[in-house]
């Protein structure tokens, strides 16, 4: 059985063209299996949005390859799938550093919104948002608005989100920046949780060393490449 989550091999990403290119990644490779929760760590400028853009199928390498499960999304120039929005509606969930909740919208319809979205049945995604809702502790907060709730209720609310269309792969872009240190650690102990029980493949963008020991592992970015660490120095964070 095939456990790996996300494998990338020899990726690289340049910017521009003559004199103002600019070389992001080089034959950068990295894999995260299932279950497994990592952090990506590197100076500003370094490519960590980028990376996690280019494996969610956002934004385009330059070459290399990519695989999400068993499946080869992005094989050296060119999509090896039909669809890559198909892809990040089924398999990925994305979490950013603002939860970008809409804010007409209540928990629950914001929760209900990429499933149904995807043809699912409005009730049966209701109901499995009130499971998430409640896994978060926040269930009695569906019908409140996102101006209603703490700014840590409504980063749960966006993982809930997130975990609506049962993702394989979970995306972190800094998820932790806006919180104090108590609600960044009950984020990051969610996130981890997550990916144990519901065999996920998560990778987290974090600056912030503290949150580094509930991580699986460490994947930093270093002259272009990912090096991946037990342990990370000072310097990269």
């Amino acid at each position: 059985m095939n456990d790996t989550g996300i494998r990338v091999e020899n990726l690289t990403k340049i910017f521009g063209k003559g004199d103002a290119q600019v070389r992001v990644l080089e034959n950068a490779s990295l894999e995260v299996k299932k279950g497994e929760f990592a952090a990506l760590v590197a100076p500003s400028g370094a490519g960590k949005t980028t990376l996690l853009m280019m494996i969610g199928c956002v934004e385009k390498p330059t070459s290399g390859k990519i695989w999400l499960g068993d499946e080869l999304v992005w094989d050296e120039d060119h999509w090896s799938i039909r669809d890559p929005r198909k892809i990040r509606r089924e398999k990925l969930g994305f979490i950013f550093q603002a939860h970008y909740l809409i804010p007409f919208l209540n928990i629950l319809e914001n929760v209900i919104l990429i499933p149904t979205t995807n043809g699912i049945p409005r009730k049966a995604a209701e109901k499995k948002a009130m499971e998430l809702l409640d896994y978060f502790d926040i269930g009695d907060k569906a019908h409140a608005m996102p101006s209603q709730l703490s700014g840590g209720q409504n980063q749960r609310a966006a993982i809930a989100r997130a975990l609506s269309n049962d993702p394989h792969i979970v995306l972190a872009d800094e998820p932790t920046a806006a919180l104090d240190m108590s609600r960044a650690v009950n984020v990051v102990k969610m996130l981890r949780k997550i990916a144990k029980e519901r065999q996920v493949a998560i990778i987290m963008v974090t600056h912030d060393a503290r949150l580094l020991p509930y991580c699986d592992k460490i994947l930093s970015i270093e002259n272009r490449k990912v090096v991946t660490k037990t342990q990370v120095a000072q310097e990269f964070i």
